[in-house]
């Protein structure tokens, strides 16, 4: 009986000891040595070296002279990173019926230069309700409003976004698309922060 007590006992400390602490000190020191940024929440500074968010983790914008990044679910209002999730609505869902006609109003009356349709990522909400990224299409329709918000020519502008475009990974995986924190700062640098 205790030689059986006595291997179980071993095998469970060697177990613990390299599941539970050399694994993970070799993968996060790798994490560490090959992916710094990544491992570290792919942190964003602005011009002055102030983090003011993640490249992973979206956020809101409600000034019009910055880009608007898609609804979100995650918390009571939104951009909660502690509280990521969806809505959960299906499309047989009144309340998503409801949300998305008074985000076309609410777009519509923010944005009236921009052509209809609405894109569909600027009136629904993503599966973690954080997504940082928009299609170009979203952003290509946001330019006008934020040419006429920043008193730029809408070229200018149209041009930066296009800079800001991410191809797919690898070249065939996901979708193209424009990470809306990173396309905002990026008007800053180019064109200065609006007046507030």
């Amino acid at each position: 009986m205790w030689a059986a007590t006595l291997i179980a006992v071993r095998t469970a400390v060697v177990t613990l000891v390299l599941t539970g602490l050399a694994y993970p000190v070799v993968v996060t020191g790798l994490a560490q040595l090959l992916f710094h940024v990544e491992a570290n929440g792919s942190l964003v500074a602005d011009s002055n070296g102030r983090i003011v968010g993640s490249a992973l983790i979206g956020q809101n914008f409600a000034s019009p002279a910055y880009f608007h990044p898609r609804l979100s679910a995650a918390g009571s209002d939104g951009y909660d990173a502690t509280a990521s999730g969806g809505s959960n609505l299906g499309p047989t869902s009144a309340k998503l019926r409801t949300r998305v006609s008074g985000a076309i109003a609410t777009l519509g009356r923010e944005n009236p230069d921009a052509p209809p349709p609405v894109p569909a990522d600027l009136v629904t909400t993503s599966a973690s309700g954080l997504d940082p990224h928009l299609s170009p299409a979203a952003a290509f329709w946001q330019v006008a409003r934020v040419a006429r918000a920043r008193s730029l020519a809408a070229d200018r502008v149209r041009t930066l976004v296009d800079a800001q475009i991410e191809g797919r990974d690898l070249g065939f995986l996901g979708e193209p698309r424009v990470n809306v924190l990173l396309l905002n700062l990026a008007l800053d640098r180019q064109f200065g922060a609006p007046a507030k």
